[in-house]
């Protein structure tokens, strides 16, 4: 199949434009975006480019654009603004209360540390194999972080190390739940707790864990190049032990190459995006087919999913859909994983104005997984521009579609 490589940047005096338009300073500006006033003094003078997709997407937010060629000024690549809304999930209240319970209350009850893992192993499984992962998560996980509290203050030596394990990947759990549904205060906690819980377990494994995860929130706020350094220090460190090492450990350091590698496709990397994913893949084959990290999901089916999400971010959607051709769904373990292999998909082809291939792929994403697309911005925004832009015959398919996934207007 050909490629088809969409480039884009942000054009500086579009972007002067907007910002004086809303009465921001440079500073300000750069301060809503992460970034420093003489970052946004250099990309409104065109001497840094910004092909950043997730930090285009932040700055169009926070000046009010529609679609992010109100930026780049290029209106053949069509990327709508609009998120479709944060939307939360009911099971936010509880989570919170569980999060921000009174130290010294007698809140969670103490289990043995062997128990609390397998019940926090059993909440992951429910996560990849349910299609309702966040509601059917919502149900344990306010209980998982009580107890998990609990049994971290109860134990002692040892014991204590391993209980801070498992309360690191409980928190784990809860940042994929709480991804896209709660206030970013909320989030930030819920990462910080699960770098503190890596730190006390004084574990390697678990501290690289810990760069998965505080590497996610970095990607999320479009801060990629920290979040590149994050994990890229993390896989080293763990680099050195693969020879001989457990499966926990390469599964984790497959983790950050896969990591590593959708962050530089996100930050346009396409060199380093595809040499990390090819270091994940040789790590795959070298724990085998069958293997699935527990709560991560990596092995040769993630594996597969990460060239077509590193094919979207790079804007090569010829590509992207290449490896979707090579990727059979039945290797992929994770139900909430294989809605992301769909819904990529259907983001490659809307950018190849494939209407019908999107809003079929789109269709899939959501029967394979409702909630993986109800929850996701990225999901909804689609929904809703398809609905906004499908025509003739398939402009009922597309309305359909989007009430479903609920963006409809």
């Amino acid at each position: 199949m050909p490629d088809e490589t969409v480039q884009m940047t942000v054009d500086g005096e579009l972007l002067r434009s907007r910002r004086e338009r809303r009465q921001l300073t440079r500073s300000a500006l750069g301060g809503l975006v992460g970034r420093s006033e003489d970052w946004v003094k250099k990309v409104e003078r065109s001497e840094r480019q910004i092909r950043n997709l997730a930090m285009i997407v932040k700055l169009g937010r926070v000046l009010g654009c529609q679609d992010i060629s109100d930026l780049t000024g290029d209106h053949d690549v069509s990327v709508p603004i609009n998120d479709g809304g944060k939307v939360s999930h009911p099971g936010v209240p509880a989570l919170r209360a569980a999060i921000h319970a009174p130290l010294f209350a007698a809140a969670g009850t103490p289990e043995d540390v062997g128990h609390l893992a397998g019940r926090v192993r059993q909440a992951w499984d429910i996560w990849h194999q349910v299609r309702g992962q966040r509601t059917a998560v919502a149900a344990v996980l306010p209980g998982l972080i009580s107890a998990g509290h609990a049994t971290v203050r109860a134990a002692h030596g040892s014991e204590k190390r391993r209980a801070s394990v498992v309360l690191s990947e409980t928190y784990a759990l809860a940042q994929q739940y709480a991804a896209h549904t709660v206030e970013s205060e909320l989030y930030w906690v819920i990462v910080d707790r699960a770098r503190m819980a890596a730190e006390q377990a004084d574990d390697p494994i678990a501290l690289a864990s810990a760069a998965w995860i505080v590497g996610n929130g970095l990607r999320v706020a479009g801060h990629t190049e920290e979040a590149l350094v994050m994990v890229a220090d993390a896989a080293d460190t763990l680099r050195p032990q693969l020879e001989g090492g457990s499966d926990r450990l390469r599964g984790m350091f497959g983790s950050l190459c896969l990591h590593a590698a959708v962050t530089a496709a996100q930050d346009a990397r396409d060199g380093d995006a595809w040499r990390w994913h090819g270091e994940a893949d040789r790590t795959a084959k070298n724990l085998g087919p069958s293997y699935a990290h527990p709560w991560t999901m990596f092995g040769a089916g993630n594996v597969a999913v990460h060239a077509v999400t590193i094919g979207a971010d790079l804007r090569t959607p010829g590509i992207a859909l290449q490896q979707l051709a090579d990727t059979d769904p039945a290797s992929i373990p994770s139900v909430e994983r294989r809605s992301r292999l769909y819904l990529d998909a259907a983001k490659n082809e809307h950018v190849r104005r494939e209407p019908a291939a999107a809003l079929q792929y789109l269709r899939l994403a959501y029967e394979t997984s409702p909630e993986a697309v109800r929850y996701v911005p990225s999901g909804r925004a689609l929904a809703a521009d398809l609905q906004r832009t499908a025509t003739g015959a398939l402009s009922y398919t597309a309305r359909q579609l989007a009430e479903d996934v609920g963006v409809a207007a």
